[in-house]
């Protein structure tokens, strides 16, 4: 983990998380490159802004669930050739369905450079404590379509509202919206507003896995070369 980076959850408890991208639940159908787990990282000055988020929810009877934080450039990278592969329809209709792929980068929904890259964005919505079920909103995460603009007025008025809700909890601690999806905020001031990180996410106990399979594999290998040097004196 870079410094300054952290795992949300660790700095803002009760905070729930799906990252859509660590799983097949997404609109390339797949594990996204870059995403080793299913973590949301951002930087500290970012969880500092959440938990001020997370407190105003709180009040009006909300929790934060978390989609997606920082983005490995390598991700963005995926999308991008993504959007140039020829449509499979796996995802079209829930994810675009009154768009071509082809037209994901003209539209701006798929970029070259995301902000998610930097730390300082969040994917998320709102759900209710007493409950713990998400509040509507008119759409879900990644629905690339007009019905997805803050503004959309196909929506019910308790979808509205809640979206609402969202953007003035949001707002009030410190974030900008964007307004052509709902659940996308980005700090005002970031403190890496120039920086489009690339290092992968993933948890310590995968890197812990990891390391024990390469010392396995190079013991086994010392072994063997041990072995040789054995049989051919």
């Amino acid at each position: 983990m870079r410094d300054g980076f952290v795992f949300v959850d660790e700095c803002v408890p009760g905070v729930r998380w799906d990252a859509k991208y660590a799983t097949w639940d997404n609109f390339t159908g797949k594990p996204v490159d870059g995403y080793l787990a299913n973590r949301i990282v951002g930087t500290r000055t970012l969880c500092a802004a959440l938990q001020k988020a997370q407190g105003m929810a709180a009040s009006l009877g909300f929790g934060l669930l978390l989609w997606d934080g920082y983005r490995p450039q390598r991700a963005v990278d995926c999308f991008v050739r993504w959007s140039r592969q020829a449509e499979d329809g796996r995802t079209k209709l829930r994810h675009y369905p009154n768009l071509e792929r082809a037209q994901m980068l003209e539209k701006g929904y798929v970029a070259a450079r995301s902000g998610h890259s930097r730390g300082s964005t969040v994917d998320l919505t709102l759900f209710h404590l007493a409950t713990g079920e998400l509040a509507p909103m008119g759409g879900d995460h990644d629905l690339m379509d007009p019905i997805s603009h803050l503004g959309a007025r196909e929506i019910t008025p308790i979808e509205a509202k809640n979206r609402r809700y969202l953007c003035s909890i949001m707002e009030g601690s410190g974030f900008t919206r964007y307004d052509c999806e709902w659940w996308h905020y980005s700090l005002r001031e970031e403190p890496y507003p120039d920086t489009y990180f690339d290092f992968p996410i993933s948890s310590p106990v995968a890197a812990g896995l990891q390391l024990v399979e390469i010392s396995a594999h190079l013991d086994d290998k010392q072994r063997r070369t041990q072995a040789y040097r054995e049989h051919s004196t």
